[in-house]
């Protein structure tokens, strides 16, 4: 009995992964700036030079949260990945940069664990490629936007 392997029926799954990682690391990093309080994030905002702050902040932690959810349900990925993208890059350009490209600096090991410098923008890249990757490639199976692009071709709604 010989088995075969289709690897080409394996590779409509590998948006999920990103999907998955992507969206979560989205919905963590929105989800502690709530926790932490919008305002320390605005006033950290405010030291950058970032300009109007306490909305910048709303609209970062909005953008995280719902983003991150839409990137885990596979929705709106091509719009959505233009603001994500754009919270990475201005996090590379006004704290990353000066640090190099590596993400983990280990310093040293204590009696207290290991110590790091200040990470690089390294995993600002790797987000921004992963979106990328969603954005070119498709969101994969179980996404929510097949269901809505299913129920417009039906004609019951009209797109635009």
């Amino acid at each position: 009995m010989t088995t075969h392997f289709d690897v080409s029926k394996l590779q409509r799954w590998a948006a999920i992964p990103l999907r998955l990682i992507v969206g979560y690391g989205f919905i963590a990093h929105g989800y502690a700036k709530v926790v932490n309080g919008p305002d320390h994030f605005a006033a950290a905002l405010q030291g950058l030079g970032v300009p109007a702050p306490h909305l910048a902040a709303w609209a970062t932690i909005g953008f995280e949260l719902l983003g991150g959810f839409a990137v885990l349900g596979g929705a709106c990925i091509p719009l959505i990945s233009i603001p994500l993208t754009v919270i990475l890059l201005v996090a590379v350009f006004t704290v990353h940069l000066p640090y190099g490209f590596s993400s983990i600096k280990l310093r040293a090991v204590t009696a207290a664990g290991p110590q790091f410098g200040p990470p690089g923008y390294e995993t600002n890249l790797l987000y921004i490629a992963a979106l990328a990757t969603l954005v070119l490639g498709g969101s994969g199976p179980l996404a929510l936007d097949a269901p809505l692009q299913k129920f417009r071709r039906s004609g019951r709604v009209r797109s635009r």
